[in-house]
């Protein structure tokens, strides 16, 4: 591809209008499944179902994120505009049935057909819009800014990360503005809004004229033989890797709001999700334009594991979150744990294709990062069950602030989660074995 490409012909070949703006439509409007906290109580009484019963929907959501992306990563590969589309209709549609189903529930409580119904919609057909949808403007990024690659696919990430941080108020505005069912009415809107916003994304994504497929022949090297051009434990590592990354953040994350009100700042849980939302989409676009400087990318990942490990060895050995009510250095101690997790979550997303492309070549980028997002669906089911299944079976319920919380629970997952961030560093030192070139690997 020719570096100046994009600099004529005016917005028909600008990398901006072609490449990062359908990025950034694409990813902020699919990072709203982050928001499911803002609503899932809401869909639980609305419906008549416990809440527990209802987060299935979110982890069904990002298991199907991950399957689709890993089974549809070569349609992306052969046509973007098709993969692209895909994630705008089935987005949207997972929104508005999600909305309908609620609907549904609301007239007939305890229906298991409404239940279902969110399941389908919010975890399965939503799910195949966020793994395409996904994908789809990745490539096309590094492509584009073929130089800056990291800086690149961490603008569009952290549009996903983002999301959260720009969608939160709107939704809780509309959930206290629109009345009686302004739950289900909420979803058919936004259904809508999103759809439009994908399809100006979809219509604008483009790869450079410049850039020409490989030839037949090398495109039809299968997948597992691209992977095995290296050791396969080199694969393994990445994957597990990114794997433990998403388990720990989601372990942690899905506690927040509680952990904030143990350290008795039940008032500022929403200033402190939205700041954490800032810190994730900061970590997605900031470790990955670092990573742009290294020899080799993986340091970026050995450096989140060790601030990880770190910080969260210092809450464990003070006790943070058991006696951050009553030491405001130990709660600050906390907070700061919390940060340093959502930035490296979100650098861990961000330097997985890049990290693949310096290894494997960008012929096959799309379906690779497309297997390698498998990690996502499985931590999706895992992170999130984890941690709840560890705040119900150690601790107890005491009250602080009048809010009833399990501190011993909450400190516990602790210990789960630095003992699989000193796991995922040792497979970063010894696994992933150092890129061969000095620079990323340009396969043109």
């Amino acid at each position: 591809m020719s570096q100046n490409t994009q600099k004529s012909g005016g917005w028909r070949t600008n990398k901006w209008v072609r490449a990062a703006i359908p990025a950034l439509l694409l990813h902020c409007s699919i990072g709203t499944v982050y928001c499911w906290s803002i609503f899932s109580q809401e869909i639980a009484d609305y419906i008549g179902f416990s809440k527990s019963a209802t987060e299935w929907a979110f982890s069904f959501a990002i298991f199907f994120l991950g399957m689709s992306a890993a089974f549809l990563g070569n349609v992306v590969e052969k046509d973007i505009h098709k993969s692209s589309l895909i994630a705008a209709i089935c987005f949207a549609l997972g929104m508005i049935g999600t909305g309908a189903f609620i609907y549904y529930g609301g007239l007939h409580q305890g229906s298991k057909l409404a239940l279902i119904g969110i399941y389908v919609c919010y975890g399965f057909i939503m799910g195949i819009g966020l793994g395409t949808g996904y994908l789809s403007p990745v490539k096309t990024l590094m492509l584009w800014f073929a130089d800056r690659k990291g800086l690149a696919t961490g603008l569009a990430v952290a549009g996903f990360g983002a999301a959260k941080a720009i969608a939160s108020p709107i939704m809780q505005w509309m959930l206290g503005s629109l009345g009686e069912g302004g739950i289900y009415k909420m979803f058919m809107i936004l259904g809508c809004v999103y759809f439009v916003m994908m399809f100006v994304g979809h219509l604008l994504l483009k790869k450079p004229d410049g850039w020409h497929e490989p030839q037949k022949k090398e495109k039809g090297q299968s997948i597992m033989a691209v992977i095995k051009s290296k050791p396969i434990t080199n694969y393994i590592g990445i994957w597990l890797m990114f794997y433990i990354n998403i388990t720990c953040g989601l372990a942690l994350l899905s506690q927040e709001k509680m952990i904030v009100k143990c350290l008795g700042m039940a008032g500022m849980v929403g200033v402190i999700s939205t700041v954490s939302a800032v810190f994730n989409a900061g970590g997605r676009l900031g470790f990955s334009a670092a990573a742009d400087k290294m020899k080799d990318r993986n340091t970026i990942y050995k450096l989140i594991f060790i601030l990880s490990i770190a910080l969260t060895a210092i809450v464990i050995v003070t006790g943070g979150i058991k006696n951050g009510a009553d030491n405001g250095v130990l709660a600050a101690l906390v907070i700061v744990l919390i940060m340093v997790v959502n930035a490296g979550y979100g650098g861990g997303f961000s330097n997985v294709p890049t990290l693949l492309s310096d290894h494997y070549g960008m012929s096959n980028i799309s379906a690779i990062h497309g297997i390698t997002l498998s990690a996502w669906g499985f931590a999706g089911l895992t992170g999130n069950q984890l941690a709840t299944w560890i705040v119900n079976n150690f601790g107890e319920t005491v009250e602080i602030g009048g809010n009833m919380v399990n501190p011993v629970g909450y400190q516990t997952v602790l210990y789960v989660t630095i003992v699989l961030y000193i796991v995922a560093l040792l497979l970063s030192m010894f696994f992933v074995k150092p890129t061969v070139s000095a620079g990323p690997v340009h396969d043109h």
